[in-house]
């Protein structure tokens, strides 16, 4: 992560704070639950448990429960207080009320231990988790800039997953191929998943040792990560000359696709994006097909990792200008399998501007 993104969120965290009558704030993280402190610190803890504690007017302080992991974070965080203890709870909670702070806020609110949550300190104590999730969402300039770069790496590395896409070859060997090329350009993480088939496929996965065949639907998600920042690509291709069903199935999703991003504007909300795609979907007759029986979301934030409420129709999120999430209409289509495609895009003033350049085509590999 830039030193420059890193200040940009410290002092927005720290105005949002001073706005909500924050005196300290208290965040929770673990190995599964990163975000919020990702957010504040820039930490990413790989083991245990760690509190941070974030006042308005002094460094902040970092608890964890491994001596490893206090050694790792001090290194690559030199002017955070870092210390660690077996009885991590007990030490944080002592920092907090000898920092007579009157108004503490903490979050996110799943994953903050009971003890720290409802114990002593309990009164003065107010949920802040939608203060993150705002901070979060509403991103900067520096940070939607930063999703922009994450977009091109995607761009370039489905590029690459495309060529690796050939008949014989097996799923994970399209994975590695990937996977690779990314570590080649300093892309230290990329969250992806695919699929590889006919009718029989009714969603995407970790890779397996399938071969892909003539005729098979290549599906996949890539999810590349640039200064910390996540976009994402989803596309479909096919291996030969696509069936008149596999164009006209396909059709379908770039109609919903370009109604969705249609829909981005500031004032919208993620439910009428999400409505958008379905409707196309309907209209063909299949409305069955964006169900939670066949399909997840139609989308969701993107920064940090995934950010936000997901693109559903009954989420009333607002999209406002800088806000950064992918629209991508994926689901089951009863003629040919699974399909997706999707782009990132950032909310502008007037609407939105789509960061994926990938074309849209139902791609064709030759055997």
């Amino acid at each position: 992560m830039s030193a420059p993104l890193r200040d940009e969120r410290a002092a927005k965290l720290k105005s949002a704070m001073k706005d909500a009558g924050i005196d300290l704030l208290v965040l929770a993280a673990n190995a599964w639950r990163v975000d919020y402190l990702r957010y504040a610190l820039d930490v990413i803890p790989m083991e245990g448990e760690a509190i941070a504690l974030i006042a308005a007017d002094q460094a902040a302080q970092l608890f964890v429960d491994n001596p490893m992991e206090a050694q790792r974070i001090q290194l690559e965080q030199p002017g955070l207080r870092v210390s660690w203890s077996p009885t991590v709870l007990a030490d944080a909670e002592r920092a907090i009320a000898a920092s007579n702070a009157k108004n503490i806020g903490i979050a996110p609110g799943a994953a903050m231990p009971s003890r720290l949550a409802k114990g002593a300190l309990g009164a003065s104590i107010a949920a802040t988790t939608a203060l993150m999730d705002r901070l979060m969402v509403n991103k900067t300039e520096g940070e939607a800039d930063a999703v922009e770069r994450a977009t091109a790496m995607a761009d370039a590395g489905y590029d690459i997953f495309r060529k690796a896409a050939r008949v014989g070859r097996r799923e994970y060997e399209l994975v590695a191929d990937t996977e690779a090329w990314f570590r080649s350009q300093g892309c230290p993480e990329n969250f992806m998943i695919l699929g590889s088939g006919g009718r029989e496929v009714r969603g995407m996965h970790p890779p397996g040792d399938r071969k892909l065949v003539a005729g098979d639907l290549v599906t996949t998600e890539l999810t590349p990560c640039v200064d910390g920042y996540y976009a994402q690509i989803c596309r479909t291709l096919v291996l030969g000359q696509p069936s008149q069903a596999q164009l006209d199935a396909y059709a379908v999703y770039r109609e919903a696709l370009e109604a969705g991003i249609a829909a981005v504007r500031p004032g919208a909300t993620h439910g009428q994006v999400a409505l958008a795609q379905n409707e196309v979907f309907r209209r063909h007759g299949l409305g069955d097909y964006v169900t939670s029986e066949y399909t997840r979301v139609r989308g969701h934030g993107l920064g940090l990792f995934v950010d936000g409420p997901h693109v559903l129709e009954d989420v009333k999120q607002v999209l406002a200008p800088g806000m950064t999430l992918i629209v991508h209409p994926n689901t089951y289509h009863p003629e040919v399998g699974y399909i997706v495609l999707g782009d990132t895009v950032r909310v502008t003033e007037d609407g939105c501007r789509v960061l994926t350049k990938t074309p849209r085509e139902l791609i064709s590999m030759p055997v």
